[in-house]
């Protein structure tokens, strides 16, 4: 379990803000922080990395204090067991990918971790291409990968998936639930991507003006007035075609045929002939059975 009480005098774009976080994680959980820009989401996930400092507070992870501000404890990121991903891949160029991974191994660490990263996150082909003859679906699979080579007990995504097209973000999303599964870890994700968050996370945390206003499972923070989309339809599925991680539904709606694109978990559970309410905000389907 994480134990979070901080806080911290920012300067967001409305002027000063105090950031002022007070909550529990359940060691294990995918955890999401959603909220405007600007709101304090990314200040979280640097404070418990030990990259920032807060005016005030504690963290205490499984049972040890990572940070007390009162008794001057404040362990270094380097013993915090963290592994971060950003929107920027930050990979070396001179390396190759299998180089990268290595180069994140502790001194003495076995080198076996890297080998099964490799596996699990189906980098085989890829692992002695260097890092600009890759697209940017395949330079944050590595980034994910380096970030793991550690075996850290929390792992933090910064949006890692934002600029990556629908069909990409889907099998990155697959990736990190498998590694999330594999290596029992505990995962803060920083999304917009209200389809995203529903797909993957178990808890989450909304954030307005460096507070937590709401916290629950994804269904009982986002209610049916939040899922507004910019277009819903109804239709018959007429069609199903599985591609890797992705199915491809053709969707009949009166005369018309429609083809939407569904994630494993939501297509493993549809047939042929089923009516389906699909809604859609930022060309991100989300797609609800009907019946």
């Amino acid at each position: 379990m994480i134990e979070i009480s901080i806080q911290k005098k920012l300067t967001a774009a409305l002027g000063e803000m105090l950031l002022d976080i007070n909550t529990t994680i359940n060691k294990g959980s995918l955890v999401t922080l959603y909220g405007k820009s600007g709101v304090g989401k990314t200040t979280i996930l640097r404070i418990l990395a030990g990259l920032l400092y807060p005016d005030s507070g504690k963290i205490i992870v499984n049972g040890d204090t990572w940070l007390n501000t009162t008794t001057k404890i404040n362990l270094k990121p380097q013993k915090r067991k963290v592994g971060f991903v950003f929107q920027d891949y930050a990979l070396f160029p001179n390396m190759n990918v299998k180089e990268n991974l290595l180069f994140a191994l502790n001194k003495g660490q076995n080198s076996s971790i890297v080998n099964h990263l490799i596996e699990i996150i189906e980098l085989g082909e890829l692992q002695h291409r260097k890092p600009d003859t890759l697209s940017g679906g395949q330079k944050q699979r590595v980034a994910l990968a380096r970030a793991l080579v550690q075996k850290p007990s929390i792992l933090m995504l910064d949006e890692p998936l934002s600029a990556l097209d629908a069909e990409i973000r889907f099998k990155l999303q697959q990736y990190i639930l498998a590694v999330h599964k594999e290596y029992n870890l505990t995962t803060l994700l920083i999304s917009h991507d209200i389809s995203e968050i529903l797909r993957m996370s178990d808890k989450v945390l909304e954030l307005e003006h460096g507070k937590i206003v709401r916290q629950g499972t994804p269904n009982e923070v986002f209610n049916h007035k939040e899922l507004n989309a910019k277009f819903q339809f109804t239709g018959t599925i007429i069609e199903i075609e599985k591609q890797d991680f992705l199915f491809i539904l053709t969707v009949r709606i009166g005369k018309d045929l429609v083809k939407v694109v569904a994630d494993e978990s939501e297509g493993a559970q549809l047939i042929i002939g089923d009516k389906i309410l699909v809604s859609s905000k930022a060309f991100n389907p989300i797609i609800h059975k009907i019946g």
